[in-house]
């Protein structure tokens, strides 16, 4: 059997699709985001098998299992092949939560919002993402 490579962590989550981009995973690192085995990590932290990675994107925190380091990313119909999803339903229910909240409502037709209005709403939208 070949030898594996190391796989840094920021590859490993833009290969299972958790960013969108390397860039971004990496990035995340640097923010103190990325938890593996309850420490924050470097994007050139080379990731094992079996490892527990928790990912902070607000307001919940996805936990993930590695079952296999991989360093092409693949498509999302064989993610679950390299990576098994461990989030507790309490942080789903969070995102439902988040997602199912409406900030503010304009009733249809009443055109464009006006300066003061405009204010108005990202006042409250900025209220809103702060707690």
């Amino acid at each position: 059997m070949a030898e594996k490579k190391p796989v840094r962590i920021d590859k490993f989550l833009w290969s299972v699709r958790i960013f969108k981009t390397r860039s971004l995973a990496s990035d995340e690192c640097r923010k103190g985001r990325i938890i593996i085995n309850s420490v924050q990590v470097k994007p050139s932290r080379v990731v094992l098998k079996n490892e527990i990675i928790s990912v902070k994107k607000p307001p919940v925190i996805f936990t993930y299992r590695i079952i296999e380091p991989i360093e092409n990313r693949v498509s999302a119909k064989l993610v679950d092949q390299f990576i098994e999803d461990i989030t507790s339903a309490e942080e789903r229910a969070k995102l439902d939560m988040k997602q199912s909240v409406t900030v503010g409502f304009r009733d249809k037709g009443t055109g464009r919002p006006t300066k003061k209005e405009r204010r108005l709403i990202d006042k409250l939208n900025e209220d809103f993402n702060n707690n």
